[in-house]
């Protein structure tokens, strides 16, 4: 048996008293008068009896101070759900050093990579006051992912290895089992997710809307008065952990939603019960509110230029780095940082291999026309008009950072070679071409490849304008069609989108260790194939099964993944699925490892001058620790 130990050096946690780590708690200003009225307990009495203690000075960092606003921007009112990214509160969570440790958990005992007891700490509380306990996790798996009326399709597929159930159990208050007969490796990195799956639920709030235990009147009003046509629609609704738009819904994140009704100024306020504290006894987060606004994606770098935001990465681009410098000169009083970005790649194409036309379903499956699309990119010219250079020119595959590298899959089908592109065209037999050059599909028509938009990214559309010019050499027509981003993926999920253009997999930084099973043919998500996904997401109940031979391969080397905890053949299926995709070209890689701006208040202190810029490992800025941030002169705040 292994247990997630305590490592001092990248993310320490205590089993020990509180009070024998730590001098006396510091109540924050923001609380103060709730305390003083009788609102609620002392800082003392809130405070798991099992905190998790973070030692700031063993990460290079310094205790800060409670207080302070912090500002930031978003695109779209649904993206309030960052919150629950940045703020990245998990059962276990990557640290730094991207290896996983206990969080919201006091510890995690790990047998076989079968069995996991999941410990919590004691006196930990949701951000009402109530209890956190195995009754919230019992909730989750006994009244809602196996109630048939809320979740149909059942118990997520996750918990389905080898064809059989995973077991949950709950021995006593503070401890949680699941079990598998068959090791499923994936399970702790599933809950570090920046989007995990949520195994708990405040019960004590839910319950009021779950037919098995509210009050049928109540239940009858509030259905009526949320507009909905049944209890477990109105459940669902109330039911968003990542969402995060239902400000009645407790949480155990560092920040609770206070904004009520949807708004393009959001507020956030700390959460009184937040189970993370410093050396010195002050409780995080330090800072008392976050402000989330909502603006237009094209006003987002203009804002922070124009010193409107504290803390800023999502909306800006590497183009934006020369506005930004300028303000930053001009008085500006924000630093431009350059993180590492994780992405796999910066642009990558997606031809749908479930489309619905079966003519082009037919050409696309070919790989010698995915190879052919490949060849006839002028990745240098695309590198130096969009990032003068500095990005990484290949496809998509392992980042140089991580030990999966291999340059010979960076490399693979990535250098400009018209052509060889048009030879291996000709070798499918796509000879006849139309009056002005275009290549005919086998039926007559012309070659024109529609590649859908989310419309979101300049450096896109310049990349595609570029495309265009070269793949006009092999006689096909890129037809760029910007869409809003949830059409963009409902079509291509439906199979009526030719293909995408999009980023590549979100973690580019894996080790062995890492699973494998984003390779695979397991999510809609991957553009290249979101019937197969659909099939592996619904263990079979929607979606079409694989029918080509290198994704059924891919199935299979990452259920080998799963069965097998030995680190050399971990790195060895690991290394075939990075050649079946280098091979394949499943996603047309063009560039990766273009820096990421990150604009930071000259006041916020704690933030890390070198940072990897990831949604997946490290949820953005949650491996980064955001509830550490502090000013260096906040302004006291006082909660109401």
């Amino acid at each position: 048996m292994r247990k997630l130990v305590i490592l001092a050096a990248a993310f320490l946690l205590t089993t020990a008293p509180l009070f024998a780590q730590t001098p006396p708690l510091t109540e924050s200003s923001f609380w103060g008068l709730e305390v003083k009225d009788g609102i609620l307990p002392p800082v003392s009495e809130r405070a798991p009896s099992e905190p998790l203690i973070v030692d700031l000075e063993a990460k290079g960092r310094t205790n800060g101070i409670q207080g302070g606003t912090l500002r930031t921007l978003v695109s779209r009112s649904k993206d309030i759900r960052q919150m629950v990214v940045y703020g990245y509160a998990r059962l276990v969570g990557y640290a730094p050093d991207y290896s996983i440790q206990p969080d919201i958990l006091r510890a995690v005992d790990v047998f076989e990579d079968r069995r996991y007891t999941l410990h919590l700490r004691k006196g930990h509380r949701w951000s009402d006051g109530a209890p956190f306990t195995s009754a919230d996790f019992a909730y989750w798996w006994n009244d809602v992912a196996n109630n048939d009326e809320i979740t149909p399709s059942g118990p997520p597929e996750w918990m389905m290895v080898d064809g059989k159930m995973g077991i949950v159990t709950f021995p006593d208050a503070h401890t949680i089992v699941f079990e598998w007969d068959s090791p499923n490796s994936s399970f702790l990195p599933l809950l570090a997710q920046a989007s995990p799956p949520f195994i708990y639920r405040p019960a004590h709030y839910l319950k009021q809307f779950h037919a098995d235990y509210a009050d049928p009147n109540f239940l009858v009003q509030e259905i009526l008065a949320a507009r909905v046509k049944s209890w477990p629609a109105l459940h669902n609704r109330r039911d968003n952990m990542y969402k995060f738009d239902n400000p009645d819904q407790p949480t155990l994140q560092p920040w609770m939603n206070a904004s009520g009704e949807p708004t393009s100024r959001n507020l956030f306020v700390r959460n009184p019960y937040f189970h993370r504290f410093d050396t010195a006894g002050t409780q995080l987060p330090y800072i008392d509110v976050v402000q989330m606004t909502v603006v237009g994606s094209g006003l987002i770098a203009a804002k922070a230029n124009a010193g409107e935001v504290d803390l800023q990465a999502r909306g800006l681009d590497f183009r934006d780095v020369a506005i930004l410098k300028k303000g930053e000169k001009d008085g500006g009083n924000y630093r431009t940082l350059l993180w590492a970005n994780g992405t796999a790649s910066q642009i990558a194409i997606y031809p749908n291999l479930n489309f619905a036309d079966p003519v082009w379903r037919d050409v696309m499956r070919d790989v010698r026309f995915r190879r052919a699309l490949s060849l006839g990119i002028d990745r240098r010219m695309i590198n130096r008009a969009l990032y003068f250079g500095l990005a990484d020119e290949g496809g998509m595959t392992a980042l140089e950072r991580s030990p999966l590298h291999n340059a010979d899959h960076l490399s693979a089908w990535a250098a400009m070679d018209i052509a060889h592109g048009n030879r291996l065209l000709d070798e499918m037999g796509l000879t006849d071409r139309t009056g002005n050059g275009l290549r005919k599909l086998p039926d007559g028509r012309p070659m024109e490849f529609v590649i859908e938009t989310a419309g979101e990214r300049q450096e896109v559309e310049n990349a595609l304008t570029i495309i265009t010019d070269t793949w006009r050499e092999l006689g096909i027509s890129l037809v760029m069609r910007p869409l809003d981003r949830d059409i963009l993926r409902n079509r291509i999920y439906a199979g009526t989108g030719m293909a995408a253009v999009w980023y590549g997999w979100d973690n580019g930084l894996p080790s062995a260790a890492t699973s494998p099973e984003y390779l695979a043919p397991t999510q809609q998500e991957f553009f290249a194939w979101p019937k197969w996904g659909q099939h592996f997401q619904t263990m079979g109940q929607a979606g079409e099964a694989p029918d080509m031979e290198a994704p059924k391969r891919l199935l299979q080397l990452q259920s080998d993944w799963n069965r097998t905890s030995d680190a050399a053949m971990r790195e060895a299926i690991w290394n075939e699925m990075l050649d079946i995709h280098a091979q394949e070209q499943f996603a047309i890689g063009i560039l990766s490892g273009a820096p990421q701006p990150v604009v930071v208040s000259r006041r916020l202190r704690n933030v890390p001058e070198k940072g990897i810029w990831a949604y997946e490992p490290g949820a953005h800025f949650g491996i980064h620790r955001i509830d550490e941030f502090y000013f260096e002169d906040p302004f006291q705040q006082v909660g109401q």
